[in-house]
């Protein structure tokens, strides 16, 4: 746990068809969040689920005046998902983690101790509970991002991190699906934020099903990153 309370801070969770996990993933924030913070801002980003994620968070929204919906009429992808929750964030430190549950937020204070040494705080999974090929991906478009960029970062796509609010209004983020949190770690390196990193545990997914995986979302992220190669 933090030696001492935040001021403040936001939180927000991606969701794509959540339903079964919108629950305990807001349950567990509103416990949580009041115990390293004086202020928090708790925000839902609904991108287009077609289940009754949108449902299942109203109930929390009418209930709690910190909680916050904003959802996107159909599915703009993840890295529109995550630059609608920048966007919604108005506290001086933001965090984010995907409304999968695969992540503990309680885990979140061991990135706060960094907060002071460090702009940006990039988790990377302890012990990543994907399959082989899901992993496999994410070494080659890490090992791409290497060579690329010069980002040496262990788990770029790790959906858990914590930054200062500030970067976001110098960043312009342009990616709108999974290459959004290399975007933002190479623009913010080399704009001479600093980052640092910080293991995490990582779950099995208990509800809904991952789309990370997917053809399409793969090449998409390739096709992203000669985009952002281009324009860098």
């Amino acid at each position: 746990m933090a030696t001492s309370k935040l001021k403040e801070i936001s939180v927000f969770f991606p969701c794509y068809n959540e339903q079964e996990n919108i629950p305990r993933l807001v349950i567990g924030a509103l416990e949580f969040l009041p115990l390293i913070a004086d202020d928090y801002q708790i925000i839902l980003v609904n991108d287009g689920s077609t289940d009754q994620t949108q449902k299942a968070a109203q109930c929390y929204v009418k209930a709690n005046q910190h909680v916050e919906l904003v959802s996107h009429e159909t599915n703009r992808g993840y890295g529109a998902a995550l630059r609608t929750g920048f966007l919604s964030a108005k506290k001086e430190l933001v965090f984010y983690t995907d409304g999968d549950n695969q992540f503990d937020i309680k885990e979140l204070s061991s990135l706060i101790e960094l907060k002071d040494k460090y702009d940006i705080v990039s988790g990377y999974r302890l012990r990543r509970q994907d399959s082989f090929t899901r992993k496999l991906n994410a070494a080659l478009y890490n090992f791409a991002l290497f060579i690329l960029f010069g980002l040496r970062i262990r788990d770029v796509d790790c959906a858990f991190k914590l930054y200062k609010r500030e970067l976001f209004d110098r960043i312009e983020i342009i990616s709108n699906g999974a290459l959004v949190d290399a975007e933002i770690l190479i623009k913010a390196k080399r704009l001479g934020y600093k980052i640092g990193q910080c293991g995490v545990s990582h779950f099995p997914r208990a509800a809904g099903k991952q789309t990370g995986a997917n053809i399409k979302v793969i090449l998409r992220a390739f096709k992203e990153i000669i985009k952002l190669r281009s324009k860098i």
